[in-house]
Parts: C-alpha cells; structure tokens; sequence
C-alpha cells in the first residue's frame, strides 16, 4: 500500500475502534464531528475562504432519530474500508446500490435514495478528515483538459497536447496523478464545454502557452483539486472565463472562495489567487454586445443580489460596479455571444489582449 493511502484505513479503523470503546463500556455510542450547516459555515477574512465554524453534533445509537443516519455513516465506512483493503475504486452510484438493503426481520432499507448515501459520506469526510477521493469513492467525470503538459497516472504516460479533439477526461480522484513536465504560463478555465472545444480546435493553448480546462458547468471536485495543484505547485495563474451572469459569477466565487457544501474540504478546494477573466459588463460595452442581451427573469435578479451581499464581494468596489451594471442592464450575455465578431475572435483577439492588459477582476 502506498505511504499516502495509510491515513484513510488508520482513520476508519479508530473510528470504529472508539465505538467498539463505547460499548464495552456500557455506553450509547456516539459519533461526533463538526456541524455542517449553514449556520456553522464561516468566512476567514485571513484565507478568504469558507470554512466551518466550532459547532459540533452528535449521532447516538440509541436515539430514535440519530439510529437511522449513524447506522448509513458506519455502513459507508464499511463499504469505503474494504474498497480500500481490495485497492478498489467505486462511484458515488456504486456505494449507493452497495448500501441499499433490507435491515432484517424488517422492511426499512438502510438507504433509499442516494442523496442519503452521499450525505453520510459528507459526515465520513469530516469523521475521517479525508476527502471521499482519499476513501476510494469517485464521482463522475466531467471535464476535459489540453496543454504542453505530461503526466503519469496509473502507470500510463500521458501527454495533454497529444489526445485529439477531446483532450484528456479529467478523472475525480486526481492526488496520485504525477506531472512530469508541465510547460505553461497561465491555465483558463471555463465553464462551456463549446468554449473548450473553440479554443482546443483554434490551438489557443499551443500558442498561447498555456493549459485549458472546462468542466461543463459548475466545477466538479477533481477539477478543483487539478487546478489547485498546478497552481501550488507551478505556480501557475488561474483563469476564469464564464459567461456574464450570476451563475457564471457564482462559479468564479466557488472557485476562489469555497462553497457552503463544501466547506470542510476548503484547504483542497479553494483557489485564492485565481482571476475572473470574463464576460464582463466592460466587455459588453467595448465590444458592442448590448444585442445579444439575454433578458433577466425573476430568478437572475434575486440570484444577483444573493451574490451581491456576500461578504466577501460586499467592499469589492470592482465587482459592486460588475453587479450595479448587470442589474442597470436587466440582462446576461453568455460567453457564446462572442463568436458573433468571428469564429476565432475569442482565441485570436478577446482573451489574447485582455490577459495582455490584465483586464482581471480579483
């Protein structure tokens, strides 16, 4: 077993030795681990990150209403515990129908739906303080990624600028990818698969020198992770590009800031130096977009001023004036509206003279 893959099974085996503990002590057995709620997520003005508070709960055994979720954490545990005694990966999907049985003389499964698997692996995530990916358990892969870089994973060299019109799929586990040679100055990434694909077939990142990535809406876990990893370790700048809009907003502030769902995981999921490249409002005026406004539905606005009045954008005088514009206009524009001055305006022109002038929003 490799030496970064030990703290996982010595974290399970204590935590199923502290209840064995319990019992034979005569004790109800309890687990214990940090509240993840919203009123426990909260925000570091040092890090600039989320992160959860002091509030702890607890789950006993003997308690109507704790028996059923404490018994679906120890049932993850299990499932996760042997996928790594057999050096075995399985999909959130997979531990969902791996857990779904009949408790006997019974007609109560331990699960029923998969939301409730996936939330025991949350708790087991703080438990263990190890993320699901370290437990074995990956999620679907959703991205795709092209530079001068090349890595070994699984035993396998891999060189990003040499795999077609698809790139590499980025997997959701990404701790025990090596980079053997990374040649970039900057990495883009972008919420559109499309946008990807322009770039990629318009070779933006050979020319540019530098790494694209998408991952066809909000950025999955492994993505975050790749990211932050060619950030701390190359030093590489962060780029994001997504459409103009409180949604593409919102994946630029999980990026750099956290999420409220994720914010035990903010030390491997947090990006603090990345930049939003665009669309921006000043994009719209300069490039005679206003056209090809999308109007605002009820929902944008009140997702817009969610955003507006988080605390870490509230003294941002730079996004208070994005956000002032874009609820003066009533409207979004996508990213897309771009190809509307050409083809290759958005690889030959737009983001070569903006990341030029450092036309960034921090």
């Amino acid at each position: 077993m490799k030496k970064q893959d030990k703290k996982p099974v010595k974290e399970l085996e204590s935590f199923g030795q502290k209840l064995v503990t319990d019992i034979e002590k005569g004790k109800n057995p309890t687990i214990e681990f940090s509240l993840r709620s919203l009123s426990n997520v909260v925000y570091d003005t040092k890090t600039k990150t989320l992160g959860l508070g002091e509030k702890q709960q607890q789950r006993a055994f003997f308690n109507v209403g704790h028996a059923k979720k404490f018994l679906q954490t120890l049932e993850i545990a299990k499932i996760s515990k042997n996928l790594l005694d057999v050096g075995k990966h399985a999909s959130l999907r997979d531990v969902f129908y791996m857990a779904k049985r009949t408790l006997p003389s019974s007609n109560i499964n331990i699960v029923d739906d998969q939301v409730e698997s996936d939330k025991s692996l949350e708790d087991l995530e703080l438990i263990t303080d190890c993320s699901r990916e370290q437990l074995n358990i990956n999620a679907n892969k959703m991205g795709s990624v092209a530079g001068n870089v090349v890595i070994e994973d699984s035993g396998d060299s891999i060189n990003w600028a040499k795999l077609g019109s698809g790139g590499w799929s980025i997997p959701s586990n990404v701790e025990d990818v090596e980079f053997k040679s990374v040649k970039a100055k900057y990495v883009i990434y972008m919420e559109k698969q499309a946008v990807w694909e322009r770039l990629h077939e318009d070779k933006f990142w050979e020319k540019q020198n530098c790494i694209i990535v998408t991952s066809q809406g909000q950025t999955t876990r492994g993505i975050r992770r790749l990211l932050q990893r060619l950030n701390d370790e190359y030093d590489l700048p962060i780029y994001v590009l997504a459409d103009f809009d409180p949604w593409g907003f919102y994946i630029y502030s999980v990026l750099k800031f956290g999420s409220i769902n994720l914010a035990h995981m903010s030390g491997t999921m947090t990006l603090q130096n990345a930049r939003f490249l665009g669309v921006t409002a000043d994009d719209a005026l300069n490039y005679d977009l206003k056209k090809h406004f999308i109007k605002f539905k009820d929902v944008d606005m009140t997702r817009l001023k969610q955003i507006a009045d988080y605390e870490w954008f509230q003294k941002n005088k730079d996004w208070q004036r994005q956000f002032k514009l874009m609820k003066d206009f009533g409207a979004k524009l996508e990213i897309q509206a771009l190809s509307s001055k050409g083809i290759t305006f958005i690889s030959e022109k737009y983001l070569p003279e903006k990341i030029k002038k450092q036309e960034f929003l921090d």
